[in-house]
């Protein structure tokens, strides 16, 4: 009989990459973690790992093995909750990863819905939208909040994960409230924009390929913008009078003051938001509630985007 932890074992190694990085990831050490993985050959009497002195990749063997402990793992949790179905009061600790600016937008309505299921606590911290489907998928998070700029929604490569679509969040252009487009209305003419001290975030960064696309238009030679960490210290440096950004509109719900926000042409795509949760946990009743705050909280703040003011000037 395989033991369900080496299986959970295999598949977090499947994730990571490799032996040190599974060990750091659930506490183990790497030679505690090595040991798991060679009873596990042991059990199912074939070699899973192909081992050099400096690394360890899985062989065609243990491909085939992640692909059956995924499902079994799923079954499994699929039973637990079956058998727990009758009882329909939400209670537990539900666990939510999200990407910064998500966590930020996302909080204090999803707490506001959530409070008064007095048996349910609630966990929400930060994390890259990569890390956070990855949390989804080891089972240390139950639901992911991610954004998606150019990529393939992670459904597509994982047959146990469910997407919920929440929101599309466009870029929006942010002035200081005493730049001359400040008392402008309707969408921005980008070709004005060539000679504005444009500040963005560092290349790599998600956002940046929408906002590099975004510079090519203004013609001629693109600006080249001041770089920064973070989309709310963009914010604090427009407000402040340092330049102007484009950002996704979830951004100002930072609540940042002294910016003015206008309307970009809708060819600038932005991101698109996501809730990611295992599919035999959704119909827990913890899971399934909180999915539900999420997506009110989505409709509430897909409103405040549209109307782009909200009331932080």
């Amino acid at each position: 009989m395989l033991d369900l932890r080496r299986l959970a074992l295999i598949c977090e190694f499947a994730r990571r990459g490799s032996i040190a990085a599974t060990a750091a990831a659930l506490g183990y050490s790497a030679s505690a973690v090595s040991q798991q993985l060679a009873e596990l050959e042991r059990e199912t009497g074939a070699a899973l790992l192909d081992r050099t002195a400096r690394s360890a990749e899985l062989t065609d063997a243990g491909r085939r093995l992640v692909k059956h402990a995924e499902t079994i793992l799923s079954m499994v949790e699929e039973a637990e909750y079956d058998l727990t179905s009758h009882v329909s009061t939400p209670s537990g600790r539900v666990v939510i990863t999200a990407f910064p600016t998500g966590a930020v937008a996302f909080a204090p309505l999803v707490a506001r819905a959530l409070r008064r299921h007095d048996s349910l606590t609630l966990s929400m911290r930060q994390g890259r939208s990569q890390q956070a489907i990855r949390e989804v998928q080891s089972g240390e998070a139950d639901i992911a909040l991610v954004d998606i700029w150019d990529g393939d929604r992670p459904d597509r490569h994982s047959s146990t994960l469910r997407v919920f679509p929440l929101l599309h969040d466009p870029l929006v252009l942010v002035v200081p409230n005493k730049h001359p487009l400040a008392k402008g209305e309707g969408l921005v003419d980008i070709t004005t924009l060539r000679n504005e001290p444009w500040m963005a975030a560092p290349a790599g960064e998600p956002s940046r390929s929408n906002f590099d696309r975004l510079l090519a238009e203004v013609g001629g030679t693109p600006p080249v913008p001041w770089e920064f960490e973070g989309l709310g210290t963009l914010l604090v440096l427009v407000a402040k009078g340092l330049g102007i950004a484009a950002v996704p509109g979830l951004v100002l719900a930072a609540g940042v003051r002294g910016i003015t926000v206008r309307h970009l042409p809708s060819n600038h795509s932005g991101r698109v938001i996501l809730a990611v949760a295992r599919r035999s946990s959704i119909n827990r009743p913890s899971v399934s509630v909180t999915l539900r705050a999420l997506h009110m909280a989505a409709h509430g703040l897909a409103g405040d985007i549209d109307s782009v003011s909200l009331g932080f000037r």
